[in-house]
């Protein structure tokens, strides 16, 4: 039977939980492998069947394993495997590798541009700019919580034209942006925000993936910037340099 510390302030289900986090970190559990039992977890752990379900939700919340009625628990098939080059685009990414993008927009507004959205912008600190935000999904499961910007002058009516199309890239060329490039991306990590935690549906404790990147049209002349997070647990960048 595995120790876990019955007198600590962390509850028995979330100890049994990050134990099978880190062994699906490790690969011990594969993608795609079924997880034990739940009787065989209680032998495991020492628990009842109430804690070990608990444990087994909490890692489905957090995207990490699946459940399928009369089969088990399974392990997630797969760390998202995001790519970085120079016409990054995310439905693309997602679907050559077998997963069904989604996502859900939760803000869009316009406001004065700061100074750090002027700055990559090529704007004037104030001048309008569209803010959008949105969680974007893989199979359901949330994997990017973006910010981004664009030129308001130069994208009116921006909320109406992405809703006539599937996807930003459509809708960018229907303002005659056929094609645009990566600029720059930056990438760093840190801890994530109560909220951030909840998007995502991840543990505050779990560290954040951030990037910021800047795209520009033919000209060079950038359309929008964007600082995305992404739950570092679910989430590995291939940076193409070609």
């Amino acid at each position: 039977m595995e120790t876990i510390d019955r007198k600590g302030g962390s509850a028995l289900w979330h100890q049994i939980g990050e134990i099978l986090a880190a062994d699906i970190a490790a690969g011990t559990l594969a993608a795609g492998e079924k997880l034990p039992t739940e009787p065989e977890l209680m032998q495991r752990f020492g628990v009842n069947r109430f804690t070990v379900r608990q444990a087994l939700g909490h890692l489905e919340q957090r995207g990490l394993v699946r459940a399928e009625q009369g089969r088990g628990t399974f392990v997630h098939r797969g760390v998202l495997d995001y790519t970085l080059s120079k016409r990054t685009r995310f439905h693309k990414n997602l679907i050559e590798q077998g997963f069904e993008p989604g996502g859900e927009l939760l803000v869009h507004e316009i406001v004065a541009a700061t100074e750090r959205v002027a700055g990559y912008l090529k704007l004037a600190v104030g001048t309008p700019v569209i803010h959008r935000r949105g969680v974007m999904t893989a199979d359901g499961i949330p994997v990017e919580l973006g910010d981004s910007y664009y030129p308001a002058e130069r994208f009116p009516d921006f909320d109406k034209a992405r809703l006539q199309h599937s996807t930003i890239s459509a809708a960018l060329a229907s303002y005659g942006v056929t094609d645009y490039e990566r600029l720059s991306t930056e990438i760093e990590a840190r801890m994530p925000t109560a909220e951030e935690a909840r998007i995502l549906r991840q543990p505050k404790s779990t560290p954040l993936l951030v990037t910021r990147k800047v795209d520009a049209d033919a000209t060079g002349m950038p359309i929008t910037y964007s600082e995305s997070v992404w739950p570092a647990e679910r989430t590995t960048f291939n940076v193409d340099l070609r």
